[in-house]
C-alpha cells in the first residue's frame, strides 16, 4: 500500500492538496521557508512528494499558494467586518486597530506575508507577486474604509496606519513586547484622532 492511501484515513478526509498547503504553512511559520524541504512537507502531510508535485510544480509554487491563502483569510476577516458594522467605517476602522494587535503584532512568528518578503529576494519568485498583491489590497481596504468614514485625506491615513502596523511588527519582533509596539493601540488612535481633527477643521472651513 502506498504512503498516501496507507495514511489518508488516520490523518483526515482533508484533501490532499489542502492538507499540504495547511501542513506547509505551519511548518514555514515554525522554520521559515528556505528551513524545510518538501520531503519533510510530504512526511508531515500524510502523502509522498509525488503528491505534492502533481498539485505544486516546485516549492516556489507552493510557497506561493500558501502566501494566497493567507491573504484569503485575511481578506474574509475585512469582510466580517463589512457584515459586522455595515455603514460603520470608524467601528470597522477601530476593529482593523484591534485586529492588528492580537494577529499581527502579538504573535511572535510576525506576518507569513512579511517574514516571506523577507526571506524571498528573488525577483522572480512566483510569491513576490502574491506578496505584493496582498499587500496592496490591505492597504487598499483600509484606505476605502478611512474615505468612507469622511477622512479628508484618506489615503494619507491608510498609508500612515500601514507603515505604523509594519514597524510595530519588526519592533515587536526584535525587542519584544515592552519595546515601542506596545503602545501601537495608542499611537494608532492618536494618529486617527489627529486625522479627524484635520477633517473638522476642513469642513469648518468648507462650510
Amino acid at each position: 500500500m502506498s504512503k498516501e492511501g496507507g495514511k489518508e484515513g488516520g490523518l483526515s478526509r482533508t484533501p490532499p492538496r489542502d492538507r499540504i498547503i495547511e501542513t506547509a504553512r505551519d511548518l514555514f511559520r515554525k522554520h521559515g521557508l528556505r528551513g524545510v524541504g518538501v520531503d519533510a512537507i510530504a512526511e508531515a502531510a500524510g502523502t509522498n512528494k509525488m503528491t505534492l508535485y502533481r498539485h505544486f510544480g516546485s516549492k516556489d509554487d507552493l510557497i506561493a499558494a500558501c502566501l494566497s491563502e493567507a491573504g484569503k483569510e485575511a481578506a474574509q476577516e475585512w469582510d466580517e467586518w463589512d457584515a459586522e458594522f455595515p455603514n460603520a467605517p470608524m467601528n470597522q476602522l477601530h476593529e482593523w486597530i484591534g485586529c492588528a494587535v492580537s494577529c499581527a503584532i502579538e504573535d511572535p512568528r510576525g506576518c507569513d506575508i512579511a517574514n516571506a518578503a523577507i526571506e524571498i529576494t528573488e525577483p522572480d519568485h512566483p510569491a513576490r507577486k502574491v506578496i505584493a498583491q496582498v499587500k496592496s489590497a490591505h492597504r487598499d481596504r483600509l484606505a476605502r474604509i478611512c474615505r468612507d468614514a469622511g477622512f479628508t485625506d484618506p489615503e494619507l491615513l491608510a498609508d500612515a496606519l500601514t507603515l505604523l502596523v509594519e514597524g510595530a511588527r519588526v519592533s515587536w519582533q526584535t525587542v519584544g513586547p515592552q519595546g515601542p509596539g506596545s503602545r501601537f493601540v495608542d499611537v494608532a488612535e492618536a494618529i486617527v484622532a489627529a486625522f479627524a481633527e484635520r477633517s473638522k477643521v476642513a469642513a469648518d472651513v468648507a462650510g
